[in-house]
């Protein structure tokens, strides 16, 4: 993967905000837009995450987490002034965040606005927010003409991103303007080799895939081998993404598992290595990548579905319930979360009605309730616990509106033979 920019890299920064005194809570609705935001993003479909950030940012306009995710699919949509007039309302918000700088220069740089750039990109890149922030600044110099600061970034910027071709196609060019040839020709053959390493990359992994598809995993290892670069994080995530699109799970491990080690800030890796455990059923060994993809990126629905649901399988049912109630707000037209969140709810409400724990009891039949209305059992369930705590005016209502909700389910005829 080319690391001109890494949306995905991005998208953390959402999470890294410091609250904002006074800013209102989140609500379910703004969580069901954002949660299909994330979704949408995830799938580069940009034009339509833009319209849930949109909608979620009209609910609640003051948390800046949201107005990012829009500004970052503005930004990606080329939608320039957009983005700008949302990351300057950051910008006030936020004080200063040096993610925020960072894509404002990206704008005035593509604005060819260049002190601007230069300003934005020298006021952070002591402490970069993203790898390639010193690489910007270089750039931004050069097209300035100031080859002697583009330099110095630029070679700054070379070890902090060792696969990139930009950085010594635009070091060449310097050499170039300043007539130091022998300099210009090794550069522009480094950058060629970068350029090649990634087209290849690419080649490679159609490769591997067209293999698998057509022999056992034996017979595509050699044409899959090539991938496996143990200092390359992004190769050995394509490797296991290709391996587990191909179902062969165990094979995606190994490469998932050293991708994760070389980049462990990387939400997308952790997700597929939890994902891929979980496929094999390995529910143990799935749970700490999983919480690792939360931690990175609360607001994604999948890896808080499949966390939820490994720990609902691992019988670690109170945290399994506060995680799926997320992805739940998250997504609540997800059938398969609604209906574990409902069971789980179902389970610890039985748990604590053995006990005696009648508050808690309730508090999850209620969340029971919400999910599925129509369902007798809760409401006579419910019935008995208000009978059970002396309010037997609640435990009448209950009673009459499970009669109610069973009475349609008794009237239909049988199947006709």
């Amino acid at each position: 993967m080319l690391p001109i920019l890494g949306l995905l890299l991005a998208l953390k920064f959402s999470q890294t905000l410091p609250p904002r005194k006074g800013a209102p809570e989140t609500t379910p609705a703004v969580e069901a837009h954002v949660g299909r935001g994330y979704e949408l993003e995830k799938d580069d479909r940009f034009a339509k995450a833009a319209e849930e950030f949109e909608a979620a940012l009209a609910l609640a306009p003051q948390l800046e987490r949201i107005r990012y995710q829009l500004a970052v699919c503005y930004f990606s949509l080329g939608r320039d002034r957009d983005a700008r007039r949302e990351f300057e309302v950051l910008r006030g918000q936020t004080h200063n965040d040096p993610s925020v700088a960072y894509f404002i220069g990206r704008i005035s740089l593509a604005e060819r606005d260049f002190d601007g750039a230069i300003r934005e990109f020298r006021s952070i890149v002591r402490r970069p927010p993203f790898p390639d922030t010193a690489y910007y600044l270089g750039a931004a110099y050069l097209e300035n003409g100031n080859l002697r600061a583009s330099e110095e970034w630029l070679k700054r910027a070379e070890p902090l991103n060792q696969r990139d071709f930009r950085v010594p196609d635009r070091l060449a060019r310097i050499y170039q303007r300043e007539g130091r040839a022998a300099e210009a020709k090794k550069a522009y053959e480094r950058a060629a080799v970068l350029r090649q390493s990634y087209n290849r990359a690419a080649e490679e992994g159609v490769a591997c895939s067209r293999a698998l598809e057509r022999g056992t995993p034996a017979e595509a290892r050699d044409s899959c081998a090539t991938l496996f670069r143990p200092d390359d994080p992004d190769q050995l995530t394509l490797l296991g993404m290709i391996y587990g699109q191909h179902g062969l799970y165990e094979e995606a491990v190994a490469p998932l598992q050293r991708a994760a080690w070389l980049d462990p800030d990387s939400y997308e890796i952790e997700h597929d290595l939890g994902l891929t455990w979980f496929r094999l059923k390995r529910y143990q060994e799935a749970r700490a990548p999983l919480e690792r993809a939360v931690a990175l990126r609360p607001d994604f629905f999948d890896s808080n579905a499949l966390l939820g649901a490994a720990l609902f399988l691992l019988k670690d049912d109170v945290k399994a319930y506060g995680v799926l109630q997320h992805a739940h707000q998250l997504n609540p037209d997800d059938r398969d979360t609604t209906e574990l969140l409902f069971k789980l709810a179902s389970i610890l409400a039985a748990r604590n009605f053995e006990a005696r724990n009648y508050s808690d009891a309730a508090k999850y039949l209620l969340e029971a309730k919400n999910l599925k209305p129509q369902d007798p059992e809760v409401h006579a369930r419910l019935a008995e616990l208000y009978r059970r705590t002396g309010e037997l005016r609640r435990a009448e209502i209950e009673r009459q509106i499970a009669s109610r909700v069973a009475a349609p389910a008794r009237k239909k005829p049988a199947p006709s033979e």
